[in-house]
């Protein structure tokens, strides 16, 4: 019996061990999410230079407004 534990020491060692870091790993804070620079965020073309469409002024709203004319 005295053999068996002194086989398992190393194998529960190794255990210890690997569950100590996973639950290192699992524990600590995330990243700060990384910040794309200002030209990465221009999708449309012409970026900041064409002006969007009026607040308020849906799909929804205009299929309402041709149906009621």
């Amino acid at each position: 019996m005295a053999i068996v534990a002194i086989l398992l020491l190393p194998v529960v060692t190794m255990l210890l061990y690997g569950m100590d870091r996973t639950e290192d790993w699992l524990a600590r804070a995330p990243k700060p999410p990384r910040r794309a620079r200002g030209r990465h965020l221009r999708l449309i073309h012409g970026g900041r230079r064409q002006t969007a469409a009026p607040a308020g002024r849906g799909e929804a709203e205009t299929e309402t407004e041709t149906e009621a004319a």
